[in-house]
């Protein structure tokens, strides 16, 4: 019982909170909203979405062309990473999408489609995009969800007669409109670096590098680098006589280190990890973390900006994936996650081959031999690996050498 002003006492019916908010919530509807509401709300839906907009309404599908959605979409701080997988033919545009837990299949940019099956292949990626390398050594850059594409301009002439060890791609924000590409060249010790600057649209001057006055790698190593006995990420061939994804033969990553300095690592024809401080232009070679003699396969991540490396090895008639990270305190190799025996002792005898990419704390990995094909993420947060289904396409299973990671991002443009 509760009184009026006239001090008479009246029963007053209150809606409770929840009735009232369930009501209203079933009478809200999207179309409520002014333009601008609208698309920051469908900016957060993921990605995969945006195939679909277009034929849910006219409003929806005139937000699909729209530049204020595509910068409401490039204020989303992250996406969940979608990994392009490489087929051995190279003729496939298929990604996991890890948000969904699903294959997609995916069309080519247009330009690639001007190119024959084998011209050119994925080298790097960052962001919303990835980057392409055909056969003449010229770089296709491309939004796979977008399907936007451009070429860049011819290499530097001295470039282009130099051994090829690494490429990496960055970009500086999420618009992708200031990204690079940074590839490293040369025989140790005489190794270059050439950059692609996207905002002037051009190569830089080729810039030499010179080994680190800490560096004493190569007086504690004896190890002959002409000898390889185990298998490398330059596409060297091992007893098995198998080889690597020609994908990820320039495998290398890009960080930037406590001072700011950007370093790219990359593996050496002997598998020896090298790190190359653009900032200083100086490289370092860092210590095995096996003895020459053992035959393993080895390759370099980056995970939260931090570099990894990832290596299958076999003791005592078992097989081991474990992932390290080194101590710069101590020089010295640290385990930090270690696939369960269970999934790791198939591998044994299989003469494996690995080609990993890092996206935040997670861990894709593509495991290949002449026997078997898995592919698996590793959440190096709580140390947990999952295999992954297998793809299958027009009821045919697909198998993949190696991937690489980016943010569906529709806003990223070349």
């Amino acid at each position: 019982m509760e009184r009026n002003d006239d001090g008479h006492g009246q029963s007053l019916k209150r809606k409770s909170p929840e009735n009232g908010n369930h009501e209203l919530l079933n009478n809200f509807s999207l179309d409520d909203l002014n333009e601008d509401l609208f698309e920051r709300v469908l900016s957060w839906l993921p990605t995969s979405t945006f195939f679909r907009l277009t034929s849910v309404c006219k409003r929806w599908k005139s937000v699909a062309a729209s530049s204020s959605f595509k910068l409401a979409c490039s204020h989303i701080p992250s996406r969940e990473p979608w990994f392009l997988m490489v087929a051995p033919n190279l003729n496939q545009s298929i990604i996991f999408d890890s948000a969904e837990s699903t294959w997609k299949r995916l069309n080519h940019p247009p330009l690639l489609h001007e190119e024959s099956n084998q011209s050119f292949m994925p080298v790097a990626a960052s962001g919303g995009l990835i980057c392409h390398r055909k056969l003449s050594g010229n770089f296709i850059v491309s939004n796979p969800v977008t399907g936007s594409c451009s070429e860049l301009p011819p290499l530097n002439f001295a470039s282009q007669h130099q051994p090829l060890n690494a490429i990496v791609m960055s970009t500086v924000s999420k618009d992708q409109l200031s990204y690079k590409i940074v590839l490293v060249f040369g025989e140790l010790p005489n190794l270059w670096f050439n950059v692609y600057n996207a905002s002037s649209g051009c190569w830089e001057d080729v810039v030499a590098m010179k080994r680190n006055v800490d560096d004493d790698s190569v007086e504690n190593d004896s190890t002959d680098d002409n000898a390889v006995y185990f298998l490398s990420k330059a596409g060297t061939v091992v007893v098995s006589n198998m080889q690597r994804s020609p994908s990820k033969q320039y495998s290398s990553v890009i960080t930037t280190n406590k001072d700011g300095e950007e370093v790219i690592f990359f593996l050496s024809s002997s598998a020896k990890l090298i790190a190359c401080n653009l900032t200083s232009k100086c490289f370092f070679e860092y210590p095995r973390l096996l003895p020459v003699l053992s035959e393993y396969s080895i390759d370099v991540v980056e995970c939260n900006g931090e570099m990894l490396v990832v290596l299958l090895s076999e003791f005592f008639e078992t097989a081991s994936l474990r992932v390290w990270k080194y101590d710069e305190a101590n020089r010295g190799w640290n385990q930090i996650a270690a696939m369960p025996a269970a999934m790791s002792h198939e591998w044994h005898g299989k003469k494996a081959d690995i080609n990993c990419v890092g996206s935040g704390s997670q861990i894709f990995i593509c495991l290949n031999s002449t026997e078997l094909c898995t592919y698996v993420l590793c959440d190096l947060v709580t140390n947990k690996w999952f295999e992954l289904p297998k793809c299958c396409i027009n009821g045919q299973v697909m198998d993949f050498m190696s991937a690489f990671s980016f943010e569906p991002r529709i806003e990223a443009s070349v």
